[in-house]
């Protein structure tokens, strides 16, 4: 009987449609089949040995505090403090004004901001909505159900208990035993209001994960403290001797296997590695340390980006590898090189996108860090550069942070003040993530380009939004996702956020490139593709296509080409390819603290703070007089933290167009009192298969064709079989030559570009009054232009 009732609560925890649960069921393999069931059994004896009076699991006794090595010794923590009241001094004194809060059990939570949970506080309680829930078996509790729980982020975020690191942080700042104080009673306060297996704060293993990794650093940056009772030591180890029975009996193997088991593992490795006087340390440490060195493995790209495609979540990952590969060799665990390989590109990621200043994010936001609970926003994602430079000692740029010195003291602060200047800003690729980066050093911008998968599974944290592009640069945002702004609500903003119009890309007819399937899934998955990525020495170029408007009845595909030519601009083609007439809109989303004004056919996004070092500099947004398409200048919500939205302008290009067609925008950063120029499409020619487009500015004019690959084409006086070629002139003299998949170019029947065989990308460059010649393939070039080319008129 046993057994058929725990296939059936497995079914309905699967879900609660009986043909979908089946046929669920039958998908799973048999190891999956008795982890489940092995759980939903394990639910039902817990219950009922709690309504018993039975204790269980039985309570242990256990020797106070740690035994295994922390970050840190006990004698280590007042070179630490004082590290960090040198090198931190404004976030030491933060730190210490958000302990009082605290202690007047007010708190920051995700992006939420001063709290109220009055006197005594209800440790089910979300704040923000009112809702509380019930004390009840935990697995009972709907708490995605926003009507019978709130937002159960902001009651798990109260309860990882990182607020009582933050006091443990403060009286290690100063010595105020109020915060000790505080510590205790909100420890029993919570003991006493969370008796196993009740209530929403045992219903997720990760949540029980985060609340033992607080804990074990009460006890590592309080060992010498004298205020505690003096069986409270051994009161915590306890707990986590429960906790960690927990986390073994349901860890996420198959409910969540992304971050939640890495969470997961770390927390068993921690526990079993820092309380060896715990009867199942060894068995947790060694299982907890696999799970880890499997998932770095199986979670990670081969490019170093995080599966779930969502920068947020990225950082979240090494967060847990971090901490734990530092703590391993802490304790003379032989660590794997396979596993700094990992963190290396993980790392590398990070760097890259990190190259001006502010990572922008990707995909969900989740709110929450594995050390700092406030290091939750972008201009933060860059914060495990700390650590890896002090870990592995790569050269560039790296910030100096709290989370670094308590974990290397005077190490991370030396590492620091040896930074080398800024190296160049470079583009990069992470094809297995589809992450492209178009650097522009001369600005310190970069255009990111997202051409990943949507994510993995049912893409629970992944956004619809193939082929996005986002634009950071001297430090801030310009051009950004839109964010998560929060999972659970009553009006259901989860959809907005996620969907394609919250993103710098294309939608067609007001759909989604993939279909919703609730909020943390999705159907009709996109299958993106870079068709093209090419990096030369003056230029990049990406084109980049996805068939998620495929499942139309009039199908439609999306290809998106973009040039830059480096320290000048970034041209952004979109195409719809198919047949009869689509709804098309291309969004493209500012930072809320920049002013956007129309002007003519361009649109100038300002910083609003004119002490900004940021502040000379526009970034403007050209568009062509394509009557066809619509502008539109407005607002949108973006939210650049959990739970927090503020507005922000958009621009939306829309067009009610038969297919094919196209549509194509100049970004250009330049000085507010640069003179706008001119962007505009060619005239399109019958006879010929470009499509031209002509940017004038000041004394130089641009020309750009797009064709189709491998057939020759001719546009006025230029003949070429080029996927894309690029001139530009100046007085009258041509300065510059750019051609992508070629074998020659011509003006006027002048050969300008010979290539013996088909190459991915040629430049020719007139400076200095030199030309200079740049080949993808330089054993290719049979003949190219070694002198000035003069015309009043390119395309005459």
């Amino acid at each position: 009987m046993a057994l058929i009732a725990g296939f059936a609560c497995m079914i309905h925890a699967v879900t609660r449609d009986p043909r979908t649960a089946l046929s669920r069921l039958r998908r799973m393999s048999w190891d999956e089949v008795h982890v489940r069931l092995g759980q939903e059994l394990g639910k039902r004896i817990d219950w009922a040995s709690y309504r018993l009076g039975l204790s269980e699991p039985p309570t242990v006794k256990l020797s106070g505090g740690l035994a295994g090595n922390f970050f840190f010794a006990p004698d280590e923590v007042s070179g630490r403090v004082q590290c960090i009241k040198e090198a931190l001094p404004e976030e030491a004194a933060s730190l210490v004004r958000r302990a009082g809060a605290i202690c007047s059990h007010r708190f920051d939570l995700l992006g939420y901001r001063d709290l109220n949970y009055g006197p005594i506080i209800d440790w089910h309680r979300d704040a923000v909505s009112g809702k509380s829930t019930p004390l009840q078996p935990w697995f009972k509790i709907r708490f995605l159900d926003y009507e019978a729980a709130g937002d159960h982020k902001v009651i798990w975020e109260l309860n990882r208990h990182q607020h009582l690191v933050t006091l443990a942080r403060a009286w290690s700042l100063t010595g105020n035993n109020e915060y000790v104080d505080e510590i205790v009673s909100q420890w029993n306060s919570w003991q006493e209001a969370n008796p196993y297996p009740l209530g929403i704060n045992w219903a997720s293993s990760l949540e029980i994960a985060f609340r033992s990794l607080s804990w074990l650093w009460i006890l590592g940056l309080l060992a010498n403290c004298s205020r505690f009772p003096h069986d409270f030591r051994a009161q915590m180890m306890s707990a986590l001797c429960l906790n960690g029975r927990h986390i073994e009996r349901y860890l996420s193997t198959y409910f969540s296997p992304n971050t939640h088991l890495l969470g997961e593992a770390v927390a068993l490795f921690f526990i079993g590695l820092l309380g060896p006087q715990v009867p199942a340390a060894a068995r947790w440490k060694n299982k907890g340390w696999q799970i880890l060195l499997q998932e770095a493995e199986h979670q990670v790209r081969p490019d170093g980006v995080y599966f779930e495609q969502s920068l947020y979540y990225h950082v979240y990952a090494l967060d847990f590898f971090l901490h734990a590969r530092v703590l391993a060799a802490r304790n003379g665990i032989s660590i794997p090189p396979s596993l700094d390989e990992t963190i290396g590109r993980m790392l590398d990621v990070v760097r890259s996108l990190g190259q001006t200043g502010v990572a922008e994010g990707f995909g969900d936001d989740d709110g929450g860090r594995v050390f700092d609970p406030q290091k939750n926003r972008a201009e933060c994602l860059t914060d495990p550069l700390a650590i890896g430079a002090t870990l592995y000692g790569f050269e560039g740029p790296r910030p100096v942070t709290e989370e670094a010195i308590w974990l290397f003291g005077k190490a991370a602060v030396k590492t620091q003040n040896q930074a080398p200047t800024r190296p160049a800003l470079l583009s990069r690729s992470f094809a297995d993530g589809g992450i492209y980066i178009m650097g522009s050093p001369a600005v310190n911008m970069q255009l990111v380009i997202d051409a990943g998968p949507q994510g993995t599974g049912r893409c629970g944290h992944g956004h619809a939004d193939a082929l996005s592009l986002s634009l950071p640069g001297r430090g801030r945002r310009w051009l950004v996702e839109s964010g998560a702004f929060r999972y659970i609500s009553a009006s259901g903003e989860r959809a907005e956020f996620r969907g394609t119009s919250a993103h710098n890309t294309l939608r067609v007819d007001h759909l989604d490139q993939a279909v919703p399937e609730g909020p943390f899934a999705w159907s009709s998955l996109p299958q993106v593709k870079a068709d093209r990525w090419v990096v030369g020495e003056s230029f990049d170029f990406f084109e980049g296509s996805h068939n998620g408007y495929a499942r139309l009845s009039s199908p439609v595909i999306h290809r998106r080409f973009v040039f830059s030519l480096k320290d000048k601009f970034w041209l952004v083609r979109d195409v719809a390819e198919g047949t009869g007439r689509h709804d098309l809109e291309i969004f493209w989303h500012f930072a809320s603290d920049l002013n956007v004004r129309h002007q003519d056919l361009s649109f100038i996004a300002q910083v609003q703070a004119e002490h900004e070092r940021s502040a000379d500099l526009s970034l403007v947004l050209q568009t062509t007089a394509d009557p066809a398409w619509a502008k539109s200048l407005g607002t949108a919500s973006v939210s650049p933290v959990y739970g927090v939205t503020c507005p922000a302008p958009v621009l939306s290009l829309s067009a009610s167009a038969q297919l094919p067609a196209d549509c194509a925008v100049l970004l250009i950063p330049q000085l507010q009192s640069a003179v706008l120029g001119d962007f505009s499409a060619l005239p399109s020619r019958e006879s010929s298969s470009a499509r031209g487009y002509r940017y004038q500015s000041k004394n130089e004019d641009h020309y750009f064709f797009f064709a189709e690959p491998g057939r020759p084409w001719a546009c006025a006086p230029w003949r070429s079989d080029a996927a894309f070629l690029h001139c530009a002139f100046a007085d009258g003299r041509l300065m510059h030559l750019v051609q992508v998949d070629s074998t020659f170019c011509t003006w006027q029947d002048n050969e300008i570009v010979a290539l013996r065989r088909r190459t991915q990308s040629f430049e020719w460059l007139l400076r200095d009054g030199r030309v200079i010649t740049r080949s993808s393939d330089m054993a290719a070039v049979r003949h190219s232009l070694t002198e000035e080319l003069v015309c009043s008129d390119p395309v005459t």
